[in-house]
């Protein structure tokens, strides 16, 4: 999804938000660096399977996904982390590991990690490695509807 479409959607839905372009960067923490965000408010997006479906589970750029937290969290029997593989080209228009959070515009299940609601905005990929879009976590929620639980291991 190129960031204009991820902009209209949010533009449709009359989201106030914040586009910043940052220096090229790959893991959760350099982009957070890079665009002068601290890292607890950085969402970054892991595919995962659950019961063979990709999902997305969504963390704090410090923390990881604890795979049997995010088991009891969703009931699911097997829960494994995806391969890229087993996701590239499911995201037109994204750059590999730069997909935004909204799984809802894929047909995607999406399961929040619970600290993320503790700051009032988000910051996440907007489908590049260079640019994050940033807004209100209860206007990403609202548009997203993502399950919400327990399931990161603090860095």
């Amino acid at each position: 999804m190129p960031i204009h479409r991820l902009k209209q959607f949010l533009d449709e839905n009359e989201v106030k938000y914040v586009s910043i372009s940052h220096s090229q960067a790959f893991t959760a923490m350099e982009i957070a660096e890079a665009a002068h965000i601290p890292g607890k408010e950085l969402a970054k997006t892991v595919m995962v399977k659950l019961d063979g479906r990709l999902a997305m589970a969504v963390v704090r750029a410090p923390d990881h996904v604890g795979l049997s937290r995010l088991r009891e969290a969703t009931g699911a029997q097997d829960v494994e982390l995806a391969s890229e593989e087993d996701f590239a080209g499911r995201f037109p228009g994204c750059e590999l590991g730069a997909m935004p959070p909204f799984g809802n515009l894929w047909d995607m299940d999406v399961f929040v990690d619970q600290r993320l609601r503790e700051d009032e905005e988000i910051a996440f990929n907007a489908g590049s490695h260079t640019e994050l879009v940033k807004l209100s976590y209860s206007d990403f929620e609202r548009l997203v509807e993502p399950v919400v639980g327990e399931f990161s291991t603090a860095n």
